[in-house]
């Protein structure tokens, strides 16, 4: 029949691989949860600081737009 060492060493073989997997997944799980904690922590901490972002993002969209109707108006031969 089989030799129980066979199976034995099979067995520790297999509960060795699902051990280096549920550690190596259990560490990635850790990772991904300090991700989050710092993303969470990181929103709180810059506080007034997206709103200076956000303005500054707006001057800039707003200058943006500026140009391309100058650029759409002497492409259309017009006259500033």
């Amino acid at each position: 029949m089989t030799d129980p060492i066979i199976v034995a060493m099979l067995a520790l073989s297999t509960l060795a691989g699902i051990s280096i997997l549920c550690f190596a997944m259990l560490r990635g799980w850790r990772a991904w949860l300090e991700v989050q904690r710092l993303a969470l922590s990181g929103d709180q901490r810059a506080g007034g600081m997206e709103d200076d972002r956000s303005s500054v993002t707006r001057i800039e969209l707003a200058d943006l737009r500026e140009r391309v109707r100058k650029l759409e108006a002497i492409a259309a031969g017009v006259d500033l």
